[in-house]
């Protein structure tokens, strides 16, 4: 996937919508992902805003968003 500026999250129990756009603002993709590729999305992904709503799935993702890679 695209490097993103940002990446907009609809939080669910097993489906995660997830809308990625570049700094320009341009839409460079917006799909539903699983609960292990948002995962790992989040791991491989350079730094970039994350926007969530807040819910009890965001405290779990919040300490996967915050991690940097080595």
């Amino acid at each position: 996937m695209a490097n993103a500026h940002m990446l907009s999250i609809d939080l669910a129990k097993r489906g995660f919508q997830v809308c990625a756009t570049d700094r320009a603002g341009s839409v460079l993709y917006n799909r539903t992902i699983s609960r292990s590729e948002l995962e790992a999305l989040l791991k491989e992904q350079p730094q970039c805003i994350v926007a969530m709503e807040t819910c009890a799935t965001s405290h779990f993702l919040g300490p996967i968003c915050r991690r940097r890679r080595s």
